[in-house]
């Protein structure tokens, strides 16, 4: 049986960033939705309409649970690609009336799941990388805080809390990004990746930041001198 104890409170963070982003959703002005984003190539329009087809591509997949059925997130990593273009090119009110009603369809599939489902398997393509579904409000949290950043539409990451960024230290172990170990100075807490490797010091909400490929390790130092590259997320 998957912590649920921690699903749980992912969730609730969850519920919090949703409000947050729908917050800076509702006051962009139209005119800016076509602006760059903080990810290169595409515009804010593409971030959101990511985070959209994210969270209906997670309900598809959790209510294919609750049906008994395997029900992939996207069709093919092609037909995803495609459908963000989409979607981005839609007139900003379309983009925001469909964002919001994905975000009350992932909180209503994820409510629907029963506490002994929550390990079953979910596919992000059709026999591709698969996860447990008690993951899955953990991942959107990650999705929903670091696209707000990227969206630049205000908040960035310094606006994190140090409760967020400890989840992303700890998710990154499973993307194996090096060997080095992370200090977080405000936590006092040190997470290690790999073996061995140099000690990078800082904010919590710095080393999240640079964890998921972005920035330049503003704020960070390392004690052999140099910052380990990191890919982005």
């Amino acid at each position: 049986m998957p912590d649920l104890t921690r699903t749980s409170a992912a969730a609730d963070l969850l519920q919090e960033a949703t409000q947050r982003l729908v917050r800076s959703v509702d006051a962009l002005p139209d005119e800016a939705w076509t602006g760059p984003s903080l990810l290169p190539g595409w515009t804010r329009a593409h971030v959101l309409a990511h985070l959209t087809l994210n969270a209906e591509g997670l309900a598809g997949a959790l209510r294919g649970i609750v049906a008994g059925e395997q029900v992939p997130m996207y069709a093919s990593q092609e037909a995803r690609d495609g459908d963000i273009d989409e979607l981005a090119a839609s007139d900003p009110q379309t983009l925001r009336t469909r964002f919001l009603a994905s975000t009350t369809d992932f909180a209503d599939a994820a409510s629907s799941i029963p506490d002994e489902r929550w390990d079953s398997t979910v596919e992000r393509v059709p026999g591709g990388r698969s996860f447990p579904a008690a993951a899955a409000p953990g991942m959107r949290l990650g999705e929903v805080e670091i696209h707000h950043v990227d969206m630049a539409a205000g908040p960035t990451h310094a606006d994190w809390t140090p409760e967020f960024a400890a989840i992303v230290l700890d998710n990154a172990t499973a993307r194996e990004p090096g060997s080095f170990h992370a200090h977080a100075t405000d936590l006092d807490r040190t997470w290690d990746y790999g073996t061995g490797g140099p000690t990078v010091s800082g904010q919590s909400r710095d080393l999240a930041w640079w964890l998921t490929g972005r920035g330049r390790g503003e704020g960070l130092t390392s004690d052999s001198g140099d910052l380990p590259e990191m890919a982005a997320w």
